[in-house]
């Protein structure tokens, strides 16, 4: 079917994504909005998967202070180029990284950063709340497994929905990894720091390795 330039340019608006690829994504999905942005979605997340490996020593620090300056936010996003951390378009993303941040108060940056001790702590007391419903024991491992998503989803800043974007599922991990496909570099978060007015002490974000990526 004929894809109509208001098309293109509206799924662009939702996605960021280079005009031309917002054509093709939805030629192949036949004009259908949604479905497009889905293959933009797995585009990005399988250009991303492929520069993982590559280091990433340039980049900004983005920052946010929330209204009436009780709460702020310093996070370290980072590249492959000088050029392009110095482009418009990733310094907004940092500055939106860092008002994710300030809203969703997340523990860790990626699902693999949850230490071990927490994610065993979590388990048990998802294990008990199911166990206490009187479901059989050989659903419980499955039930906590589902749960575990939504344990992500609130403390895993990559597994946050985007909270610029609620209109779709887009969550932070996807949105950066669009970047990615855009500029052609690797972008990670390497760290972050929250603070907020009355806390008797900083609230450091967790540092990620070096390598670490989208």
């Amino acid at each position: 079917m004929s894809v109509t330039p208001e098309q293109v340019k509206k799924l662009r608006e939702i996605s960021g994504a280079p005009m031309m690829e917002c054509k093709r994504a939805l030629e192949e999905a036949q004009g259908e909005m949604e479905k497009a942005f889905t293959v933009l979605r797995k585009r990005g997340l399988a250009t991303a998967a492929k520069k993982a490996g590559r280091a990433t020593s340039e980049g900004v620090v983005g920052s946010y202070i929330h209204a009436g300056g009780k709460i702020g936010v310093l996070v370290e996003v980072n590249c492959e180029s000088d050029f392009v951390a110095r482009h418009e378009e990733f310094q907004q993303l940092a500055h939106d990284i860092a008002m994710q941040i300030c809203a969703t108060d997340p523990r860790f940056i990626r699902k693999e950063d949850v230490t071990a001790e927490v994610l065993q702590r979590e388990k048990e007391v998802l294990r008990s709340q199911a166990a206490a419903t009187g479901k059989p024991e050989n659903v419980l491992d499955r039930i906590v497994e589902g749960k575990l998503a939504k344990f992500y989803e609130d403390n895993c800043l990559y597994e946050q929905h985007f909270i610029k974007d609620s209109g779709s599922a887009l969550t932070v991990g996807e949105l950066i990894a669009s970047k990615i496909a855009k500029f052609g570099e690797n972008i990670n978060v390497s760290r972050f720091s929250r603070l907020k007015v009355g806390e008797t002490a900083a609230k450091p974000g967790p540092e990620a390795t070096p390598a670490a990526s989208a």
